[in-house]
């Protein structure tokens, strides 16, 4: 099926000593708004909270409370490109399996970045090529902290490469793990019981946006804002993991900050 995310235009190149970023405005497409008047999937209403003064609240007081803000309060340049390691699918698992005799397990965490369009929650997916698409993060280093290392990897892929906008990553919360049990594409969100050596353990974290962010996005890559009621259950373009994340998110209290 067509993909009916949201896709921000990102024009803005980034040199040493780089300009003060420039706004873009959110995005507008036709099939956004043929999406927000009604299309093949109706937005979800669970966990969508406080807007502005609560209005709308149907999660209990006690659910974890997230702060999404407009897409429009963000900033997006470019920067050089992030080429990936591998050129195929093949390749990603030789060298999955190179890396696995030397260190064992990979460990791998992502972050679900969170923004809101027409007061529902957006998530940020970075696209490689025409169809696949990624939450931004990576490996972690041998003994290396979850935390630190999804800081690392964030900044590798949408900081800005100058002192003068330091980004501020709140990592928040675990929300999904998931397991590799073979050299394969298949995951699931548990260990399966007959297998005693997974080959990766992928964990989810949410990162806690500020109100205003700067993000550089390398030119290889494009940098996609996709509503929840797109991914759910899309397991066919987004694939199992990121297709579950409207589930994992629905225990939260969205409090949809106006700009």
């Amino acid at each position: 099926p067509a993909t009916l995310s949201l896709s921000l235009s990102l024009s803005l190149s980034l040199s040493s000593p780089p300009p003060p970023p420039r706004r873009l405005p959110p995005p507008a497409t036709a099939a956004g708004r043929a999406r927000q008047e009604g299309g093949r999937r109706a937005r979800p209403r669970w966990g969508q909270g406080a807007r502005g003064e609560g209005e709308g609240k149907m999660v209990s007081s006690s659910s974890p409370v997230v702060n999404v803000y407009p897409l429009a309060n963000y900033t997006f340049g470019t920067k050089e490109p992030k080429m990936e390691k591998d050129t195929s699918v093949a390749d990603r698992f030789a060298r999955m399996k190179v890396n696995y005799m030397k260190e064992g397990m990979r460990t791998s965490v992502e972050a679900i970045l969170l923004v809101q369009e027409h007061n529902h929650p957006h998530i940020l997916l970075l696209q490689i090529g025409n169809t696949f698409c990624k939450l931004p993060g990576g490996r972690l280093k041998p003994g290396e902290n979850e935390i630190e290392g999804l800081k690392r990897k964030l900044c590798s892929k949408l900081a800005v490469n100058s002192p003068s906008f330091p980004p501020n990553w709140q990592v928040g919360e675990c929300v999904a793990v998931w397991w590799r049990p073979n050299f394969e594409t298949v995951m699931y969100p548990y260990c399966p019981p007959h297998i005693t050596k997974p080959k990766e353990c992928k964990k989810l974290f949410i990162v806690h946006l500020s109100e205003r962010e700067y993000f550089a996005v390398p030119r290889n890559l494009k940098l996609l804002a996709v509503p929840l009621f797109e991914l759910y259950d899309n397991v066919q373009r987004y694939g199992p993991v990121i297709s579950t994340i409207p589930q994992q998110l629905s225990r939260f209290q969205f409090n949809m900050v106006s700009s």
